[in-house]
């Protein structure tokens, strides 16, 4: 036929297309014929050959594609897509698409929970790997913090200087490793996604999330490097240098001692003064295993004190301190009389050792160490607390001789650190002896008040007026038992005895009553604590040994008590240690 009758043209005098031959399918089968009408069929016209209700091309490709199966890339018009089929045979999860918020979530989260993100974008290894460690490294500081709270001993290895590195280290490489992992999380979530306003506001927000994650370490690190730097100034190198051995036996660090008796020294040195002047000097005899201390006060004008026969002093005064003076001759000048005159002492900077020498004498007590503040410092240490809470007795005026720049008003106070400074040093309508009273309440409260948590949080502050006005003769391998022996004192029971009037006088002073009240107020202080009254010291009336020309104790090997002198004092009177808390009121 010719195409004039109508053969091979479709209906409209259109001319037909020849019938093209099937692609064969990947799996080798042929695919479906394709609709021979083309896109000109009429609506719901079928092919010839076709089924009734057969889907059309399209329809029929996704309606005999294999379950679970995926297109593999586009496809022409007509032609049948190729299937990819999952893993398994099903089809993998998905979540919703990701946005800004959900972006920054997921990496907000990962800050807490380390490996949330990744096990977001489908990194499931790694992301159970991180949060397995952090589990692991998690649990073993709440372990560490368990035994530190059973426990305050526990946490004293962080002030060695070798600790404290390891810390520095540890939180530098800490804080860079969670600011890698805040970085990585965020580019696991793949924020290129995104549009471009939200890459911008993601990216801006997760670097302030990064700053924020690392300042607790960068926080950390430098408190500890300002620590360690303290404690090398303080103690790496002491002025004196007659320092103590260091220790050679870690589990022994007191050499077999069952106390250490500590000199705290309170210099009232100035700019408008010349020299060191001891104005507050107390000794601290603590029981190594119990921490138990007593706290020996002893006045600034104690005088003729007294010199054992190893120190140069005895020879240039056998009878006492300047003994030759009716008024002179006070414990708070021998220090600088001794580092004034180096020809004496055999050497410069020899004011620590007469002054330990001189007072453990008077004690009858070996003086391990000692460690002094200038009352200034002690102020900026106040300051840097946030003041102290003390019940002051009566209304204290301070300023100057007569006190004119204020009144500290009786009752329960909350000092500043120039309050007191001033409370513990005013003379304006009284005496060294009331001064000396005040002053050991000042410290009380200071040891009680100065909690961790207090020092940790004004950590900077303490450091520096301590590194700047503290000078001491303790080794810097001591610092972890003594920091040890500091928890122990914190709650044992502290008592204390002045040698004052009117049992005590320090124009001519009674030697022998002295070492019997000290001896009777450490050996109470062994006893548990029943009553308030720890000891009652009465001096003995026949003791043995030499009397010098002023009743004074000659020197022997085992510095025996010696007959005491006629002084303002009975023999019968007695000088009792008294709890800390009840003097003062804590």
């Amino acid at each position: 036929m010719s195409n004039r009758d109508g053969v091979g043209t479709a209906p409209g005098g259109r001319k037909r297309r020849p019938t093209r031959r099937p692609r064969p399918a990947p799996d080798g089968s042929s695919a479906p014929a394709p609709d021979p009408q083309g896109p000109g069929s009429p609506a719901g016209a079928q092919a010839p050959g076709s089924q009734p209700g057969a889907l059309p091309q399209g329809r029929a490709a996704h309606a005999g594609a294999p379950s679970g199966a995926e297109p593999r890339g586009r496809t022409a018009r007509g032609a049948k897509p190729s299937w990819r089929p999952s893993p398994g045979g099903s089809r993998a999860p998905r979540f919703a698409p990701l946005t800004p918020a959900s972006v920054l979530g997921w990496t907000a989260l990962s800050a807490i929970v380390p490996g949330a993100a990744h096990l977001r974008a489908g990194h499931r290894r790694t992301g159970l790997v991180l949060i397995s460690v952090y589990a692991v490294l998690l649990l073993g500081a709440l372990a560490y913090g368990l035994s530190v709270a059973g426990d305050l001993g526990n946490a004293t290895i962080f002030v060695d200087p070798d600790t404290m590195l390891w810390v520095i280290i540890l939180a530098s490489v800490a804080g860079l490793a969670w600011f890698a992992l805040m970085v990585t999380s965020y580019i696991v979530l793949r924020p290129h996604k995104l549009r471009k306003q939200g890459q911008i506001l993601t990216g801006s927000l997760v670097g302030v999330l990064c700053v924020a994650v690392m300042s607790p370490f960068a926080v950390t690190a430098q408190y500890t490097v300002t620590a360690r730097d303290a404690v090398k100034s303080i103690f790496g190198n002491p002025d004196d240098p007659d320092a103590p051995p260091r220790p050679t036996n870690p589990a022994d660090p007191w050499n077999g001692k069952t106390r250490v008796n500590i000199l705290l020294i309170g210099s009232d040195a100035a700019g408008n003064r010349i020299g060191v002047r001891t104005d507050s000097m107390n000794v601290a005899s603590i029981d190594v295993k119990t921490g138990n201390t007593v706290l020996f006060s002893l006045p600034r004008n104690l005088q003729h004190v007294r010199f054992p026969p190893s120190s140069p002093l005895r020879k240039q005064f056998p009878n006492g301190y300047m003994a030759e003076l009716p008024n002179g001759g006070l414990l708070n000048e021998v220090w600088q009389y001794a580092n004034d005159h180096p020809d004496i002492m055999h050497g410069h900077n020899k004011g620590p050792r007469a002054l330990m020498d001189a007072i453990g004498y008077t004690l009858n007590l070996d003086i391990d160490y000692y460690a002094m503040m200038s009352m200034f410092g002690f102020a900026d240490l106040v300051d840097a607390i946030g003041g102290l809470r003390i019940r002051v007795e009566r209304d204290i005026k301070w300023g100057g001789h007569y006190g004119t720049a204020g009144t500290i008003k009786a009752g329960y106070r909350k000092l500043s650190g120039e309050e007191a400074l001033w409370y513990g040093r005013s003379r304006v309508d009284s005496d060294d002896f009331s001064r000396m009273s005040r002053q050991r309440c000042v410290i009380a409260a200071f040891a009680q008040q100065a909690t961790p948590g207090v020092i940790l949080a004004r950590f900077n502050r303490i450091a520096g007026a301590a590194k700047r006005l503290a000078q001491t003769n303790i080794p810097e391998d001591l610092l972890q038992p003594l920091a040890g022996l500091a928890v122990k004192v914190k709650d044992a029971k502290i008592t204390s005895l002045q040698f004052v009037p009117p049992e005590f006088y320090s124009g001519r002073p009674d030697w022998v009553k002295i070492r019997q009240a000290t001896r009777k107020a450490i050996t109470d202080s062994t006893r548990p604590a029943r009553r308030p009254q720890a000891a009652t010291a009465r001096p003995s009336t026949g003791a043995t040994g030499a009397t010098g020309a002023t009743g004074a104790p000659t020197a022997t090997a085992t510095r025996q008590p010696v007959a005491p002198t006629q002084t303002p004092t009975r023999n019968t009177d007695h000088a009792a240690a008294q709890s800390i808390d009840d003097i003062c009121g804590i």
